[in-house]
C-alpha cells in the first residue's frame, strides 16, 4: 500500500501544454500511455498522502507543529479566557493536547480512506488534471472525496479523542464553563466535528505542498514511472 501510495502526486505537477499534448496519444513521445500518465497522478497524490500520514500520525505531529496545531474552536475562546483568569489554565491545556493527541492518532487510519478515493479516481479525471497546475490535482481530488472521506473519518476520529480523553477533558471544561450562573450562551462540548474538520485541512494542505515539491523538484518524483512519464522535461 505504501508503494502505491508513494506514486500518486507526480504527474500532476508538470507544465501544462506540453504534458497534455505528451497524454492524448496512447503512446506519446515519451514512450508512456494514457493510463501510465493516470497512474502516475495516482502516484503523485499517494506520495503526498503518503508523507502527510508520516508527519501527522507520530506524537506532537500535531500539536508541536506551530501550523497544524489545533486549538480549541473559536466559539470556546471565551471560555479559555474565563478559565485561566479563574486558575483553571492547566485543565484547559490539558484538553488541548488530548484534542491534538486524537488527531494524531487518528491521522493513521487517513490512510486506507484517502487510498481507496484515489485509486477510484476515473482515467478520465486523472488525464484532465494534466494540463492543470499548482494543486489542481490535490484541489479536485479534495472537491470529489471530502464529503464521503469526513463521513468516514468522523467516527475514526471521535474514536481516537475517545481513546485519550480528549472528549472528556474538553467536555469537562465546556461544561464548567456552562455551570457559570453568568453564562448566557452554552457552548455545545460536542468536539468530533471540529477536530475532523482540522485533521482533515491538514492532511490535504500537506499533499498539496507535496504536488507542489513534485512540480518543481525533479529528485521528489521517486519512482520509475514518475521517471519515464517525465523523463522528458
Amino acid at each position: 500500500m505504501r508503494k502505491a501510495i508513494l506514486l500518486f502526486l507526480t504527474v500532476v505537477t508538470f507544465s501544462s501544454c506540453e504534458v497534455l499534448n505528451q497524454v492524448s496519444t496512447t503512446a506519446g513521445a515519451g514512450g508512456y500511455t494514457e493510463s501510465e500518465a493516470a497512474e502516475a497522478i495516482k502516484q503523485a497524490l499517494g506520495q503526498g498522502l503518503g508523507k502527510a500520514v508520516l508527519q501527522l500520525n507520530t506524537t506532537d505531529g500535531f500539536f508541536k507543529d506551530a501550523f497544524y496545531k489545533i486549538l480549541l474552536p473559536p466559539d470556546a475562546k471565551k471560555v479559555e479566557n474565563t478559565l485561566r483568569s479563574i486558575g483553571l489554565g492547566k485543565e484547559v491545556d490539558k484538553a488541548i493536547l488530548q484534542i491534538n493527541r486524537g488527531a494524531e492518532d487518528a491521522a493513521g487510519y487517513a490512510r486506507p480512506i484517502f487510498v481507496d478515493a484515489i485509486t477510484s479516481m476515473t482515467l478520465s479525471d486523472a488525464i484532465g488534471l494534466v494540463k492543470n497546475g499548482d494543486t489542481s490535482a490535490t484541489h479536485f481530488f479534495r472537491v470529489k472525496t471530502t464529503e464521503k472521506l469526513i463521513a468516514a473519518f468522523t467516527p475514526v476520529i471521535k474514536s481516537s479523542l475517545d481513546k485519550v480523553n480528549a472528549t472528556k477533558y474538553y467536555g469537562d471544561i465546556i461544561n464548567t464553563y456552562n455551570s457559570f450562573p453568568t453564562t448566557i450562551n452554552k457552548i455545545n462540548p460536542d468536539l468530533t466535528s471540529f477536530v475532523t474538520g482540522k485533521a482533515t485541512d491538514a492532511l490535504f494542505d500537506l499533499v498539496a505542498k507535496e504536488e507542489r515539491n513534485i512540480r518543481s523538484n525533479l529528485a521528489a518524483r521517486t519512482t520509475e514511472l514518475l521517471k519515464k512519464v517525465f523523463g522528458s522535461f
